[in-house]
């Protein structure tokens, strides 16, 4: 009677072994997925994401404005999946054609933008969006002094990095 109880003891675990290291084994694959670029960008985001999420109130006051050129500042906030861009442009200023993997919202607070994408010419107002997909390249000019928040997802690791010499005038 013992031997039986042991027995099932037994079988019980060890099913439930057998079952934890698969599981165990797809975390391990779904992590191996997200590191898979092998650039420097891609490793910044994905150590970004390693970072335990946590509640953040930040007044853009406190944000560092990055001046890329003498005509764009930039200010970032960036959470586990997603990143806020607020785009500080004067008048004149051209953000050359590019694209990116991110899916991107524009939202113009002030001032206008003027997008050259999908064989269109739109001009985004203060109070508007543009909806840019994935991997659409785009360019745009400032019409006038304008303000932008700008959401990507994923975030942008060439941001992150400083990798972005489209936007400070480097090649």
């Amino acid at each position: 009677m013992a031997k039986k109880k042991l027995k099932s003891k037994k079988s019980a675990p060890e099913s439930t072994k057998t079952k934890r290291p698969s599981t165990k084994a797809k975390t391990t694959k779904t992590k191996t997925k997200s590191a898979k670029p092998h650039t420097r960008a891609a490793h910044a985001v994905a150590k970004h994401a390693a970072i335990p999420a946590a509640l953040q109130y930040i007044p853009w006051s406190t944000v560092e404005i990055e001046t890329l050129n003498p005509l764009l500042g930039r200010q970032m906030v960036v959470g586990q999946q997603i990143m806020l861009a607020r785009v500080l442009l004067k008048k004149g200023c051209i953000v050359p054609l590019h694209s990116h993997h991110n899916e991107q919202l524009t939202y113009i607070l002030e001032g206008a933008l003027k997008f050259w994408i999908d064989g269109k010419e739109i001009v985004v107002n203060a109070g508007e969006v543009l909806a840019i997909p994935s991997n659409m390249p785009h360019k745009a000019e400032a019409m006038e002094d304008t303000v932008d928040l700008d959401v990507f997802t994923p975030p942008r690791a060439d941001w992150i990095n400083r990798d972005d010499k489209y936007l400070r005038g480097q090649k």
